[in-house]
């Protein structure tokens, strides 16, 4: 299989993990998905372990018990120290023959599945599902990035963020404290109780679990196509976060005034509600206006393993035929 060149791709989110064995011309030998990667909550080598399941299947699959070097994108590979003690627990599985192994956060996959000249890994990524975080890459491996960890670090959105504010206008709504929205009826009436207080209710006492508190983002999307005013201003906020993470990330890399792909990659982003593609677009053309946005289908897997295939000195054609197998 061309030992020294071959690639384990790995692209780990919060709910599901894809992983690829690449053979040295860039044909796909062995994938398999695994479940989600959550260090935080579970501990880095129980985290592992899971990858450790797919991995196995993918190796079996493939006909081998090891590459030459491991791509691995993470989801809650946050900050550069968490990135270092995941790429050792990822080398003491001894899954790369020559202890090769690469870790990034999970926003670098989506940045490099989405750049269309596999020759310039040039440009800024913005994911937005779960939470929401941003990257840009350099050819030279200058990169440009966020700690991303919640409100500390000075996060506002994302799936979770937004549907913790609509629930937090709602209630205030419901109650009197607050401007009135539908969304103190939108959201009970997806849950199929008959009112903000009882959705509460539910919540707290687990009636609903909190696996589906990620529920409220398409129905705070749908509400403000509607055209409620509060739903239709937190959409608009979620639009200039993601400009202001965007724009920010091509300035620390001299981009914002060379022609430079935005790539939109997530759940929330994937959707293309227009409200807040449209946002985006304005937004970006006043601020970045040589920036091109244009949302991410690529599978992350793939981000993954053109990264490893860039590390191994992979030709371009090599490239070509990794991006054409994930193509079909």
């Amino acid at each position: 299989m061309g030992l020294s060149t071959s690639v384990l791709a790995i692209d780990a989110g919060n709910s599901k993990t894809d992983v690829a064995v690449i053979a040295a011309d860039g044909s796909v030998v062995g994938a398999a998905r695994g479940g989600g990667f959550q260090p935080p909550k579970v501990g880095v080598d129980a985290a592992v372990d899971v990858l450790t399941e797919a991995v196995g299947r993918a190796f079996a699959q493939a006909g081998v018990e090891a590459v030459g070097h491991v791509s691995a994108c993470l989801a809650n590979a946050d900050l550069p120290v968490e990135e270092a003690e995941l790429a050792h627990a990822l080398r003491a599985r001894d899954w790369s023959a020559s202890a090769s192994v690469d870790v990034r956060n999970d926003t670098f996959a989506v940045l490099r599945a989405g750049l269309l000249e596999d020759a310039e890994p040039r440009g800024v990524a913005v994911v937005c599902g779960a939470g929401v975080n941003c990257a840009g890459m350099l050819p030279d491996g200058r990169t440009a990035r966020f700690p991303a960890i919640g409100k500390i670090s000075g996060d506002w959105g994302g799936g979770g963020g937004l549907a913790d504010e609509a629930l937090w206008f709602a209630a205030r709504a419901e109650d009197g404290r607050g401007e009135r929205t539908a969304l103190m009826r939108t959201l009970p009436d997806h849950f199929g109780l008959a009112s903000m207080y009882a959705l509460i209710e539910a919540l707290h006492l687990g009636h609903v679990s909190a696996a589906r508190r990620h529920e409220c983002a398409p129905v705070l999307f749908a509400t403000a196509a509607d055209g409620d005013p509060v739903a239709r201003a937190l959409v608009d906020r979620m639009a200039d976060e993601v400009v202001a993470m965007s724009t920010v990330a091509l300035r620390r890399l001299d981009l914002l005034d060379e022609e430079v792909p935005v790539l939109l990659g997530g759940s929330v982003l994937a959707a293309r509600h227009p409200q807040l593609d449209s946002r985006i677009g304005e937004l970006l053309a006043a601020q970045a206006p040589k920036a091109t946005p244009r949302v991410v289908s690529e599978r992350p897997v793939l981000g993954a393993g053109l990264l490893g295939l860039d590390a191994v000195g992979a030709p371009p054609r090599v490239h070509a035929r990794l991006r054409g197998f994930y193509a079909g």
